[in-house]
């Protein structure tokens, strides 16, 4: 029985009833300390899971954070879309196909090398 059902029963699920801001910046971990990343900073992609072929040819890909999202278990995503990407424009309008997403732990801030 729930007693905030009007039936006693299950409830109905409203998505858009509790509203979460997506935070701003989110503090990842690397080797060096903790660093805040934000939307429009560059970063170096590292895919955990190797679920798929996709993984394998992002692995090492430089990509800008074009959002940074919570989901309802409030586990943090980065929506990313590739440097190296020619429909680049189209994932910074949220198009399907040249947005990518990525964990906390998938991800590590990008550093220029230094040209020799």
């Amino acid at each position: 029985m729930n007693p905030d059902s009007p039936d006693g029963f299950i409830a109905e699920w409203n998505p858009f009833a509790e509203e979460k801001a997506a935070p701003e910046s989110v503090r990842v971990w690397t080797a060096e300390g903790s660093v805040d990343l934000r939307v429009g900073d560059r970063i170096r992609i590292w895919p955990q899971k190797s679920a798929d072929i996709m993984d394998l040819a992002l692995t090492g890909k430089v990509a800008i954070i074009e959002a940074i999202e919570q989901d309802f278990e409030d586990r943090i995503q980065f929506a990313v879309v590739l440097d190296d990407d020619p429909g680049r424009e189209f994932g910074m309008m949220r198009q399907p196909g040249h947005r990518f997403f990525f964990g906390t732990e998938e991800i590590e801030p990008y550093r220029e090398e230094a040209s020799t």
